[in-house]
């Protein structure tokens, strides 16, 4: 029988104190905390985390330290679906708060997206998105102020899909691009998570069977909670 190195004892001692006393996002001791606790040097510390890291069950933040990860992720499939509808669809409740929705004047980028001029009204919302009370996805989103007149002044937006589609401008399809980024520290705040952590930066651009472009929007998702599942084939060799 093969004899546990020192790291592979160490790794399997603190996934159980993982297990039994720790929760998601629990800061893991420092490497000197550690090494003074196991009466272990630092490169099996090293290596005892770094085994942990692989197995997925802590994961680092630049600056901040290690954390415990959350083992609970939600997978979507890249289809045109809500968030509403995503966290139903796993027997969860969604909910949010609304931060922001008000009208402004769209910036450059804005109306690059909405195929409007620059300094066009718009309606500005952002929602903090929750499951089952936890946050999960920090979303800015804008219309075209014309196609919801009232929307500004509505004072809550529940679906802003059922919205735009009571006013004749119902979501069809979506352009998506998906990158990797990490928060500040006020949307690290919202989000009940540590300054720099990993997100899903998730930017749409929305469009009715029209064609017109209906939304454009700008989502971080935490990367502890979500991901993306997309199949693909391959293509015929010519």
């Amino acid at each position: 029988m093969t004899q546990e190195t020192k790291y592979e004892t160490l790794r399997r001692v603190l996934a159980e104190l993982i297990d039994t006393n720790m929760a998601p996002h629990d800061p893991l001791p420092s490497e000197r905390e550690l090494m003074q606790r196991y009466g272990v040097s630092r490169m099996t510390v090293r290596q005892a985390v770094e085994g942990l890291v692989r197995d997925g069950r802590v994961y680092r933040v630049q600056g901040a330290g290690t954390f415990v990860t959350d083992s609970g992720k939600i997978t979507k499939s890249l289809t045109f679906s809500s968030f509403s509808e995503d966290i139903r669809a796993r027997r969860m409740v969604p909910g949010g708060k609304l931060l922001r929705l008000e009208s402004e004047p769209a910036e450059i980028d804005v109306a690059r997206d909405l195929f409007v001029e620059p300094g066009t009204p718009v309606v500005h919302i952002t929602r903090l998105r929750t499951a089952d009370g936890e946050p999960m996805c920090l979303e800015n989103a804008w219309v075209p102020e014309h196609l919801v007149p009232d929307l500004a002044s509505r004072g809550q937006v529940e679906s802003l899909y059922d919205v735009l589609e009571a006013a004749g401008a119902a979501p069809e399809h979506a352009d998506q691009t998906i990158s990797a980024t990490v928060v500040n520290r006020e949307q690290a705040e919202l989000l009940g998570v540590p300054n720099n952590f990993p997100a899903l930066r998730v930017s749409r651009v929305t469009h009715d069977a029209r064609g017109r472009v209906v939304e454009r929007a700008i989502s971080l998702y935490r990367a502890d909670r979500y991901d993306y599942r997309l199949s693909i084939a391959r293509g015929r060799r010519k």
